[in-house]
């Protein structure tokens, strides 16, 4: 036996405990964006702390303008072995409509549904669940080696549900302490339930609300119609204006830091069996848009989109109202890719707006967000070394997948602190997160506290 076999047979054996442990974080109700449980994510910080020193680690809460930070430091093997930041986050989101649960969504418990065991509650998989799959992993190294192969720290925030306020003012003011070699969330999917998933890329997120106004106040479309701007019109014509013929976005330098995906990556995916009209038949669909020529897997994971989001002018009330409206509204976002500038994008569609709008008409803009992509190269390292890892421990090798949606805090990590991020994560698309009945598969938990193990040990070579 091995010395990494050693250290994942302590797993095995730690297994009951491990899930007991998470069944007490898991019976705080730890929901950040309502008041009423403030104390509640207090307790949270606090369990966490109290484990971690126990654990070895130098832990404590940190408090911030909302709810408090857990920050945990250990020492590795020696003074140079690498330096790991390892971010989840304790609060979790509400569980309402209660009705909808078929089950206490604050008594965790481990149910056999068809034959396969998961355990069952809120936070489960989302985020508790899972943050614990490395401080298990943790616990279990050391317990057979006395130390850890990487020097670590750890960041838990409280916030993540409820739009992490306190978030980029706290890496701010702890910007040195927080630094590490690179960055690992564990907050993310498995590709399915015997195929572990690296996300390489993350796209990134530009966010606009538009008002065009037009007139002093709403027209009669019998005394006005015609000779009147309508600012709906106006609104609807730039929208459209937004993609060509091709479904490419027509902004002025739209795609620079756009690259293509490396096409031994393009043929990996294909290796998933998932084609357009498999995904837009689970939705009711069947005509893809978007950029010709792509795959679904370029156009979601590795092509920036411009979409409508909201549009909204006039009477839109029961029965008919012939006016021309004053205003109109809509909101736009942008999800980005490679190395595209989002205050660049940002700029950009305003200036088409305002080139597209009639000289006696206004437009207000309210900013919404801005984040840039997230890219690890193909060939780094890091990723590497954690897709071999994970590799061995799951029955079917290994994928680098990209995420259609946004993770901030990796580009915080990235633009304010200067480290890589390595997102893993053993979720399942079926872990009804966010929603009643949430859940987390016991193999999950098991095999991701495996995993995590096996990852920190491939990092300290």
């Amino acid at each position: 036996m091995t010395a990494l076999d050693t250290v994942l047979t302590r797993a095995d054996q730690n297994l009951d405990s491990s899930l007991e442990k998470m069944f007490e974080l898991c019976r705080i109700k730890s929901i950040s964006t309502d008041p009423a449980y403030k104390a509640d994510c207090r307790a949270a910080a606090q369990w966490l702390v109290d484990d971690l020193t126990k654990l070895g680690f130098e832990a404590s809460v940190r408090d911030t303008a909302g709810h408090p930070m857990v920050v945990g430091h250990h020492q590795g093997a020696s003074a140079d072995a690498p330096h790991v930041l390892f971010y989840g986050h304790y609060d979790v989101q509400p569980v309402d409509p209660l009705n909808l649960w078929d089950f206490d969504p604050f008594e965790p418990a481990i149910r056999d549904v068809g034959g396969k065991k998961i355990i069952t509650g809120r936070g489960t998989s989302d985020d508790k669940g899972q943050l614990l799959t490395f401080v298990e992993a943790c616990r279990a190294y050391k317990e057979i080696h006395g130390e850890l192969p990487v020097r670590v720290t750890l960041l838990f925030e409280g916030e993540e549900e409820s739009g992490s306020p306190s978030l980029k003012p706290f890496l701010e003011a702890n910007a040195k302490e927080l630094t590490a070699d690179f960055a690992l969330i564990c907050d993310t999917n498995m590709w399915d339930s015997e195929t572990p998933a690296i996300s390489a890329g993350l796209r990134g997120l530009v966010g606009e609300e538009i008002k065009i106004t037009a007139a002093d106040r709403d027209l009669h479309s019998g005394y006005f119609g015609g000779v009147a701007a309508n600012p709906i019109h106006i609104l609807s014509d730039i929208l459209a204006g937004l993609h060509d013929e091709t479904g490419r976005v027509t902004l002025e330098g739209f795609y620079e830091g756009v690259e293509e995906t490396p096409s031994q990556i393009k043929a990996s995916w294909e290796t998933l069996g998932m084609t357009t009209e498999k995904f837009l038949g689970e939705i009711g669909l069947s005509v893809p848009s978007g950029e010709k020529g792509r795959s679904v897997f370029e156009l979601t994971w590795a092509r920036p989109t411009a979409e409508v989001n909201g549009i909204w002018g006039g009477y839109t009330g029961e029965g008919f109202k012939t006016v021309i409206a004053a205003e109109a509204s809509a909101k736009v976002s942008f999800r980005l890719v490679g190395k595209q500038d989002p205050d660049k994008i940002r700029a950009t569609f305003r200036a088409y707006v305002q080139s597209r709008l009639p000289a006696d008409c206004k437009v207000e803009f309210h900013k919404h967000g801005g984040s840039p992509a997230i890219q690890l190269p193909y060939d780094s390292p890091l990723l590497n070394r954690a897709k071999s890892a994970l590799s061995d421990e799951w029955p079917k090798p290994a994928v680098m997948i990209g995420m259609g949606g946004s993770i901030p805090i990796a580009g915080d990590f990235n633009k304010m602190l200067g480290m890589e991020t390595l997102l893993v994560g053993f979720a399942l698309s079926d872990d009804r997160i966010h929603s009643p009945n949430e859940k987390y598969d016991l193999n999950s938990f098991h095999k991701g506290i495996r995993s995590w193990i096996r990852i920190i040990d491939a990092l300290k070579k």
